[in-house]
C-alpha cells in the first residue's frame, strides 16, 4: 500500500512546555510532503525526525495565531540557507501575505527561492491543491479569528498487477500501466482477456481531516464524514469547559462527540492545554466517547 502517513511535530496549545511544542504536522501522501502549521520548533522537529526539508513544497497555515505560525520565518529562512530553489507555497487565510510578507521581508531578504502566498477564504469548503496523489480541502472551523482545518483525500489508486497471469497471457510490459488504469488485453490473435483476471482490486483511498483549532462545531461533521483518521483539538477537560467555550476551544469529550456522529475511523486528539501535566484524563474523557482515539505526541507517526 502507498505511503499515507501523519508526523506529529507538535500538538501543545499557545504556551510551549517540555513535554509539548505549539502545532505543527507533516502530512505524507505518496511521499508528497505537505507541512500543516508551523509552530515554534518545527523545524528542530523536521531534523529529528529525519524528514527532508526539499521535499515539503506547501505548507498550509490554518489561522494567525502565533502557535501556528510562528516557525514560519525561521523555516523560510532555514530553507534559504540550504539553497533551496524550487518555489515554495504558503497557503492560509486571506490576510495570510499582509501579516507574513513583512517579517520575512525583513528577516528573509534575497532569498534564493521565491514565496508564492495562496489565500484561502475560511467561511466555505473549497479545494485549494491537487496532484496526482491528493485532493486538499478547506473545513471552516469555528473560533476566535477566521481558521480552517483541512481535508487530505488520497485519489484512486490503480489496480494491482498479477504477475503470474500476465505471464501466461505473455503481456508485454508496455500494457501494465493500460492494465492498471482497467483495460482489457487483446492478445495478437485477437482474443480479449478480461482485466479482472489479469489484475486485482486496488486499495481503497484514504482520508485525513485536521481540525485545530475549533470551538464544538457540530457544522463540520458533514466534511469529515467516516474519514479514516480524524485529528481534532482536545484542549481542555470537562471540568474547564467554561474555559473552552470561553476561548473557543473544545474539550476532549467534544472532540469524542465529533468522532462518533462523523462515524470516523480513527481519532487522534492534540492542542492540549499547558495546565495538564499529563493527557491521561483528557484520553480517558474522550475514550468514553469514543474508544478509538489515540493521544498525539512529539515524535509520533500514524499511518491513515
Amino acid at each position: 500500500m502507498e505511503t499515507f502517513e501523519i508526523n506529529i511535530l507538535g500538538c501543545g496549545s499557545a504556551l510551549p512546555t517540555y513535554r509539548h511544542l505549539p502545532s505543527s504536522q507533516i502530512v505524507n501522501v505518496r511521499n508528497n510532503l505537505f507541512l500543516v502549521d508551523c509552530g515554534e520548533g518545527t523545524q528542530l522537529q523536521i531534523r529529528r525526525q529525519q524528514l527532508k526539508f526539499s521535499r515539503i513544497e506547501h505548507i498550509f497555515i490554518s489561522h494567525l495565531h502565533g502557535d501556528h505560525c510562528f516557525g514560519l520565518p525561521g523555516l523560510v529562512s532555514t530553507f534559504g540557507l540550504l539553497g533551496r530553489t524550487a518555489d515554495l507555497y504558503i497557503h492560509g487565510p486571506e490576510n495570510i501575505e499582509a501579516v507574513m510578507q513583512p517579517m520575512l521581508s525583513f528577516f528573509c531578504q534575497h532569498l534564493p527561492y521565491k514565496i508564492v502566498f495562496c489565500p484561502f477564504k475560511t467561511n466555505e469548503t473549497t479545494k485549494i491543491y491537487e496532484n496526482r496523489a491528493v485532493e486538499i480541502f478547506t473545513i471552516p472551523l469555528k473560533h476566535r479569528i477566521p481558521c480552517c482545518g483541512f481535508l487530505f483525500r488520497e485519489k484512486p489508486l490503480k489496480r494491482h498487477i498479477l504477475r503470474e497471469w500476465t505471464d501466461f497471457y505473455q503481456v508485454p510490459f508496455s500494457w501494465m500501466n493500460r492494465l492498471k488504469n482497467g483495460e482489457d488485453y487483446q492478445n495478437q490473435d485477437g482474443t480479449v482477456i478480461p482485466n479482472s483476471k489479469l489484475t486485482a482490486a486496488a486499495d481503497r483511498s484514504r482520508s485525513y481531516a485536521y481540525c485545530s483549532d475549533t470551538a464544538y462545531n457540530p457544522n463540520i461533521i458533514k466534511e469529515i464524514k467516516e474519514v479514516d483518521l480524524l485529528y481534532h483539538e482536545a484542549t481542555f477537560c470537562n471540568e474547564d469547559k467554561d474555559r473552552a467555550t470561553e476561548t473557543f476551544h473544545s474539550t476532549a469529550e467534544e472532540a469524542a462527540e465529533i468522532a462518533k456522529a462523523a462515524k470516523v475511523k480513527k481519532l487522534l486528539i492534540g492542542h492540549y492545554s499547558a495546565r495538564y501535566d499529563d493527557e491521561k484524563t483528557l484520553l480517558k474523557e474522550a475514550r468514553d466517547v469514543f474508544p478509538q482515539t489515540e493521544p498525539a505526541s512529539e515524535g509520533l507517526t500514524i499511518k491513515v
